[in-house]
């Protein structure tokens, strides 16, 4: 089915939107780590791509982040019609580095697939009296599940949704634009999902908060904030809550720069896994 999806959307490279005039640069956001457009560590209530009503636009991206102790890398495209409903795609892969050596784990690696659907329900991010708000799914499967069965993981794939509401204040902070973002998130994944999904402590979704604010300096350049919370699912480890500090580089509609100092807190027993985060979007 993975591969399906994927044909599916590069098939539909060609046909997309190059880069519509009507939307102006950056309010399709980067891409965030699960393959949904909005900023890094989560996503907006933007769709992908730059088509408007009657056109696709899609992205392709690639990120990573460094922590010092671990590697996280994420590759995806998404698509979307008429600013409307899009499709996405994200294949992730952890690099469990430091812990891997010292326990002599049985897998140096975890990954999974994400797939997702986000509908733009009603609003627009600049145009309209009320905000842009969509509605997002994401269907998660973990591909190594060794290691997140003996940590306690309940499960190997899960469903998760979120509702996302953006609002674009042109001149609203200090005569520079302002973005700002809010999350309500329905998720029992364990560190995005590389862990499994729900555990011995819990096994039950928890209603997460999330929340963005960024500030458009010019058309080209972006400065912001992100939080993240997490769920506390797994006994053997506590799950802190993520955020950032990110400067976003628009040079133009097909591509676009991300570059975050990410607090991530404790992942698998290790503390204070804070590090770089760079990724790289092009847009269709």
């Amino acid at each position: 089915m993975t591969r399906m999806w994927i044909g599916a959307l590069c098939a539909l490279l060609p046909f997309v939107a190059m880069a519509g005039e009507g939307r102006l640069l950056a309010t399709s956001g980067a891409t965030s780590l699960e393959g949904a457009a909005g900023g890094g560590i989560m996503p907006w209530a933007v769709l992908s791509g730059y088509g408007e009503r009657g056109e696709w636009g899609a992205d392709a991206f690639a990120t990573r982040v460094e922590t010092g102790d671990y590697r996280l890398d994420a590759v995806g495209v998404a698509a979307a019609y008429g600013n409307r409903v899009e499709f996405s795609y994200a294949r992730q892969r952890f690099d469990l580095g430091t812990l891997a050596r010292d326990l002599s784990l049985p897998e140096k690696t975890l990954s999974q697939d994400i797939l997702g659907v986000k509908v733009r329900l009603f609003g627009d991010l600049v145009y309209d009296r009320l905000p842009q708000v969509s509605l997002g799914v994401l269907h998660k499967r973990q591909r190594d599940f060794q290691i997140p069965a003996l940590v306690g993981a309940a499960r190997r794939e899960d469903t998760e949704g979120y509702l996302a509401a953006s609002r674009l204040f042109l001149g609203g902070a200090f005569g520079y634009n302002l973005l700002v973002n809010g999350n309500l998130r329905y998720s029992r994944a364990n560190e995005l999902g590389l862990l499994g999904f729900g555990g011995d402590r819990r096994d039950k979704h928890s209603v997460l908060k999330e929340g963005s604010v960024a500030i458009l300096f010019d058309p080209h350049w972006a400065l912001g904030v992100e939080y993240r919370e997490k769920p506390d699912n797994l006994s053997f480890a506590g799950e802190s809550d993520w955020s950032d500090v990110f400067v976003g580089y628009f040079p133009n509609k097909r591509i676009a720069f991300v570059l975050a100092y990410a607090r991530l807190g404790e992942i698998a027993t290790l503390d204070e896994q804070n590090g770089a985060y760079l990724s790289v979007q092009g847009s269709f």
